[in-house]
């Protein structure tokens, strides 16, 4: 089961193939979402291989939050089955 927490948002790291994909746009109405609803959905991180976090799921939300001057992020920490 996912434990949610708050993250540092300057701990999450994002993929280089995942940053290829951000629509300055997208993050512009996710932010304004933020400030008259706050964060609705909570992004998905695994633990990094040398500390900190790596994005799963949410860049446009965790773009929004960084514009807004925000310093932490609600998410789900995933962790991998083991078989």
């Amino acid at each position: 089961m996912p434990v949610k927490a708050m993250f540092p948002i300057a701990d999450v790291r994002v993929p280089v193939k995942r940053k290829k994909t951000l629509k300055s746009t997208k993050v512009e109405a996710i932010a304004e979402d933020i400030l008259e609803n706050g964060q609705t959905t909570p992004i998905q991180v695994r633990e990094g291989k040398t500390g900190g976090w790596v994005l799963i799921e949410g860049y446009h939300r965790l773009e929004a939050l960084r514009a807004l001057g925000e310093e932490k992020i609600e998410g789900y920490e995933v962790r991998a089955r083991l078989h």
